[in-house]
């Protein structure tokens, strides 16, 4: 048996130096401010126009922006650079700003605080003081953008414990094989199987195997994605960019910058959905839905499918280029029918994390349970496993798990499984869940054909299968 255990490295702070904007229309002091920054090891980039920031915002990310007030001759109202604040709280409203003039009041200082500024310069500006405004506003927002991090991956990672692969068959040592060979390099690597049969579980090893385990590793589940959200998930949006966009989010390739992409159900997506996805992993950029700023990630791509992709590609379903960047490496996982010497190793695997998690008595399977397990042709695979270990375990009379206790449902056509199956004797869950399953089973696992013959659209069946955990 092999089994991997999820390592959770403290990863490391990015050592990339603070960026400024300065926007001044005295040539001098831009000079003396961009002197004074990189003594500091401060990055800036210096404008003289109110109409150049907004157009430097596009293009590159800034921790601080620290404007003039007046940008006129002879102006001194600070009408100018309060405008100019307004237009830069519109375009992002987590950018911190600093005002500074020579034409100082309280109450310019007041109107600019109103209108979003974080502190208040005056000219002449005292060194230390003007580097210590601009370090503690250089925190704060890295402190926020970290915050907002955190508490997006917080909402997406799932089963933070430990990861296991359980591999003994040999149908599964070229798998384990292959793992080993590809999870160090940052190639994109497919990974193809029928459904439950593990490929989030292969692609969290690889993960983990490789030299990006210290960042998170982030999964989409492409199928339940229509086109009204896609690239508000993918890609992230700004407030403002449509009704329900209240604050600004981080999209999925953003929060796996350094880290690993995994995006599941691949087969599923349109050919628009396609073609979005193909440009951002041809250019690795991309740009939040209402932003025109470009922004670039460094994320491994791992994909998976249970459909045949060469086949839909030859039918026009899927593109061929897009192919070409998902299956640099292509990992066939097989399925549980295939891995017999798995299957009691896998079940009191699963009895063991059951006992575990719910502090219950010891509880073990029976050898005709056993037997039981393996007569099943299991077309959820390991999934299915599971679900079953869950449910013998609460219908267990005893501290044996029996073979009535693990309620298997044949889904061979012979008229004898057929007649075992007493419909109107099932609960309606129960019949849905079965239907489920023998669609699944007769399109040989392909959820689109599935999804057709139960007249189901894509995502009504994929709420259907989170429901019952297919």
């Amino acid at each position: 048996m092999i089994l991997w255990a999820r390592l959770k490295p403290e990863s490391q702070k990015s050592g990339s130096s603070p960026n400024i904007l300065i926007a001044d229309d005295q040539a001098d002091v831009l000079v003396a401010l961009r002197l004074l920054f990189k003594g500091e090891g401060i990055r800036s980039t210096a404008v003289n126009a109110p109409r150049q920031v907004i157009e430097i915002l596009n293009q590159q990310e800034f921790d601080v922006v620290l404007i003039d007030l007046n940008y006129t001759r002879d102006t001194t109202s600070g009408d100018e650079g309060l405008d100019l604040l307004t237009r830069i709280q519109q375009f992002d409203d987590t950018i911190p700003v600093i005002v500074m003039t020579a034409w100082s009041s309280i109450e310019l200082a007041v109107e600019a605080m109103r209108r979003g500024a974080k502190d208040f310069v005056q000219k002449p500006w005292n060194n230390e003081r003007l580097v210590a405004t601009i370090r503690t506003q250089i925190e704060l927002r890295r402190a926020l953008r970290q915050g907002v991090r955190l508490a997006a991956e917080n909402q997406l990672l799932r089963n933070s414990g430990a990861t296991a692969m359980i591999a003994e068959s040999a149908a599964m040592r070229p798998v384990v094989e292959m793992i080993g060979r590809v999870a160090p390099s940052p190639s994109a690597v497919l990974i193809t199987g029928e459904n439950g049969c593990g490929k989030g579980v292969a692609a969290r090893a690889i993960h983990e195997l490789s030299d990006r385990a210290a960042k998170p590793l982030i999964t989409v589940n492409m199928g339940g994605l229509s086109e009204s959200i896609f690239e508000s998930e993918l890609f992230g949006h700004v407030k403002g960019a449509f009704t329900d966009a209240k604050t600004d989010r981080v999209g999925r390739f953003e929060l796996a910058d350094g880290g690993t992409l995994f995006l599941d159900e691949i087969a599923n997506l349109t050919p628009n959905q396609q073609t979005r996805l193909l440009r951002v992993i041809e250019s690795g950029e991309f740009e939040r839905v209402g932003s025109s700023r470009t922004r670039r990630v460094d994320a491994r791509l791992l994909a998976a499918t249970n459909a045949d992709l060469n086949q839909l590609v030859a039918s026009g379903g899927f593109r061929q280029d897009l192919l070409f960047r998902l299956n640099t490496i292509e990992l066939r996982l097989p399925p549980l029918r295939e891995r017999g010497e798995d299957l009691p190793i896998l079940a009191n695997h699963f009895l063991a994390q059951l006992q575990q998690r719910q502090r219950m008595e010891v509880i073990r399977i029976s050898s005709a349970a056993l037997s039981a397990l393996a007569a099943h042709d299991w077309p959820g695979n390991v999934r299915e496993l599971n679900h079953v270990i869950e449910r013998a375990v609460l219908m267990a009379r005893s501290n044996k798990i029996q073979p009535a206790d693990l309620g298997l449902v044949s889904t061979t056509t012979t008229t004898t499984a057929a007649a075992a199956v007493r419909v109107d004797e099932m609960t309606l869950d129960e019949v849905e869940k079965l239907m489920l399953r023998k669609a699944l089973a007769r399109c040989e696992g392909n959820s689109n054909q599935a999804a057709k013959t139960l007249g189901l659209s894509r995502s009504a069946f994929y709420r259907r299968l989170e429901k019952y955990g297919l």
